[in-house]
């Protein structure tokens, strides 16, 4: 039923009169309107509600949606002991266990609490709808699973050794199946499950930072990797060398690919998952995070008959994304467009992919051999890995073709002495090239908690801000919220580095000039450097001063 105080504080805070309250106060069907029922009405604001409620009951109240809560904090707390006693521990001192509660009756289960923790107790009033946020990472985390896996799976004992496909039972299924969809839910783009003496972890990686998951015990290591294994048609009898895989399944409908990797280690296999979902690629260049005139010098690149365009950086840094968003640009019916590519990881409707396969011959190299017997017009090269790929390449591309490749290299101007260092002769490297993109990927602030970070005018002249704009420039940050699982971050924005080849630039690399030379005129010729991207992309308030100057190398020379 209605409670009588929940009406007295309701009208206290000037949300309605109390008159407009009595027929629910009248009725006595305990299923008409409790705590949570509140939350229907649209006079309802909650938090209004709490601080009113906290300042009656002469409790404190915290805004938990602001609040950085461990996950080790949380799991101090059974689900069933959070459900029976409406409360979530948050923090833990020496003294005691500081427990959220929305309701202030729970206060007088304070004996009761204090020998569940086996600890003092202390409470703090919060808003529900915060309380219900925090409660779903609790009912939501792969250790609720976990907990259940652990009663009913049967300890292998002995015979642990030897895992058999008929011996891995449905819980172990459903907890895979989890951590997979898990890891979608959170947008990862690696799932890492590693073996040590005692344990093994399950980490993934969002926003390019490693996050532990969870840690089970060492008796479900086998079975869980078996069946991986099996799922992604892996030999589950070779644990000796490693092994790749791929897993394909539907998730909400949507179709992920995982590329699965074994890797034999000193206490067992670990396996990583690569996440490739077809759903969340961006095939928009305008999309990506160019600049205008970045975009600009890139679409002159790769709309030119016949030349070499390269992107690079480091692995994860985006590189397949910004190749594929130009092959889907260029994609024509009046194109012959061919990829070899290690492994393919989107199917492009169109183009003619090969996945490159050492273990039958089937190489870079002798694949941009079979293109160039295929009437190309475009061909795009996972990578440039050595001077045989690079001859091939740099003869295609002056010999009428376009070509798009990738390099693993700091910077643009440092990928032309690259290929230069690799064998290939100034005068080709000059005739070959139209653009090279050299990009990385920073952590974008969280939009729900995002604030104004005072920096000081000397730290931003430091990283390169210039000083007549250093005084005019807003830094922000993110203070951690539930939305970005109190990291501050949310999603990835692109930095780039766009050179476009000028006649000052080909003069350079004829005469073999070092990479600084190159930079320099490129900056002359009007380049942004990746430092300079970053810096734009923090004026923008889209990413974090650190997140810049980690991202990107400094301008000095």
């Amino acid at each position: 039923m209605f409670r009588k105080e929940f009406a007295e504080v309701i009208s206290k805070t000037g949300m309605v009169p109390i008159k407009d309250l009595r027929p629910l106060m009248l009725d006595k069907d305990p299923n008409t309107v409790s705590e949570f029922g509140l939350l229907q009405f649209d006079f309802f604001d909650d938090v209004k509600f709490a601080k009113q409620l906290a300042e009656n009951y002469n409790l404190t109240f915290i805004d938990l949606s602001k609040a950085k809560i461990k996950e080790r904090i949380l799991k101090l707390s059974k689900k069933s002991d959070v459900l029976k006693y409406r409360m979530l521990p948050i923090q833990k001192s020496s003294s005691a266990v500081s427990l959220a509660i929305f309701d202030p009756s729970v206060v007088n289960l304070r004996a009761e609490l204090q020998s569940v923790f086996q600890s003092p107790v202390e409470f703090i009033l919060t808003n529900l709808s915060a309380w219900e946020k925090i409660y779903s990472r609790v009912t939501e985390s792969i250790d609720e699973l976990l907990s259940t896996i652990k009663e009913v799976l049967p300890d292998q004992g002995k015979d642990n050794e030897t895992v058999r496909e008929e011996d891995i039972g449905s819980e172990m299924i459903t907890f895979v199946n989890r951590i997979l969809a898990e890891a979608f839910i959170k947008k990862a783009s690696d799932i890492h499950i590693e073996p040590y003496e005692k344990i093994f972890r399950i980490r993934f990686r969002i926003d390019g930072k490693l996050v532990e998951m969870a840690e089970p015990q060492k008796k479900l290591m086998l079975p869980m990797i078996s069946r991986l294994k099996i799922m992604a048609q892996m030999d589950i009898a070779e644990r000796r060398k490693p092994q790749d895989g791929r897993i394909k399944l539907q998730i909400g409908g949507a179709p992920i690919d995982y590329r699965v990797s074994s890797l034999p280690t000193l206490f067992g296999e670990k396996i990583v998952l690569r996440l490739l979902d077809s759903s969340n690629l961006q095939l928009d260049m305008t999309k990506l995070g160019f600049e205008a005139k970045q975009l600009a010098v890139f679409k002159e690149g790769i709309y030119q008959p016949f030349g070499m365009c390269l992107v690079t950086g480091p692995t994860g840094s985006g590189k397949t994304t910004t190749l594929y968003s130009a092959i889907a640009d260029l994609n024509k019916v009046a194109t012959n467009i061919s990829t070899a590519e290690d492994p393919v990881e989107f199917n492009l409707q169109g183009i003619n992919q090969v996945n490159v396969r050492r273990d039958i011959g089937l190489t870079f190299a002798s694949a941009l051999k079979s293109f160039l017997r295929q009437d190309p017009d475009i061909i795009m090269v996972g990578e440039i890995r050595d001077l045989e790929v690079g001859e091939i390449a740099v003869e295609a591309a002056l010999t009428g073709h376009l070509v798009l490749s990738t390099l693993h290299t700091n910077d643009a101007p440092s990928t032309v002495t690259r290929l230069i260092n690799m064998g290939i002769e100034p005068f080709l490297v000059v005739g070959a090239l139209n653009v090279i993109v050299a990009q990385r990927l920073c952590r974008r602030i969280c939009v729900e908690c995002k604030v104004e970070h005072k920096v000081g005018v000397e730290e931003l002249v430091a990283c390169g801000i210039a000083p007549q704009s250093a005084s005019k420039i807003k830094v922000y940050k993110g203070e951690g919220c539930d939305y970005c699982n109190n990291t501050g971050y949310k999603g990835r924005v692109a930095i780039y580095e766009v050179m476009g080849m000028t006649p000052g630039l080909k003069d350079l690399i004829l005469r073999n000039s070092s990479s600084d030379d190159i930079k320099k005129q490129a900056i002359k010729d009007g380049m942004k450097t990746l430092r300079m991207s970053a810096l734009t992309k923090v004026a923008q308030g889209l990413t974090t001063l650190d997140e810049a100057v980690m991202n990107s190398g400094s301008d000095k020379f």
